[in-house]
């Protein structure tokens, strides 16, 4: 079994920073790919960043230059950090990792999600 857990939500106010951090553990051989994925109310979850495990990272247009995607391979965390914060950018964001177990099995796993809420 794995479990993500996603910590460092909150509520900030429109051009602030927050940093996001989504530690795995448990019966772990390897992380293939990590990333964030974000949804707001009435609309559909998007991916926000990805990195692979060799660390290339892709992300959506609308927070490229803004925020960034990183990971500790060696701690199985992923974190993502944000700059400039926009209202649009409110929404619960969503720890994604595509894990390969101590089984050999491969699966996506999802976190628990954390809310960020960006408002004067």
């Amino acid at each position: 079994q794995v479990q993500l857990v996603e910590s460092g939500g909150g509520l900030v106010q429109p051009g602030g920073s927050l940093r996001l951090s989504c530690a795995a553990s448990g019966s772990i051989f390897r992380i293939n790919a990590m990333g964030w994925y974000r949804q707001a109310p009435g609309k559909q979850r998007e991916l926000v960043a990805g990195i692979d495990s060799g660390g290339s990272t892709n992300y959506a247009d609308s927070v490229k230059g803004r925020f960034t995607i990183s990971r500790d391979n060696a701690k199985n965390t992923v974190f993502l950090q944000m700059n400039s914060l926009k209202p649009e950018d409110t929404a619960v964001y969503y720890c994604n990792a595509d894990v390969v177990s101590a089984l050999m099995r491969r699966n996506g796993y999802w976190g628990q999600g954390t809310q960020v809420t960006v408002s004067s």
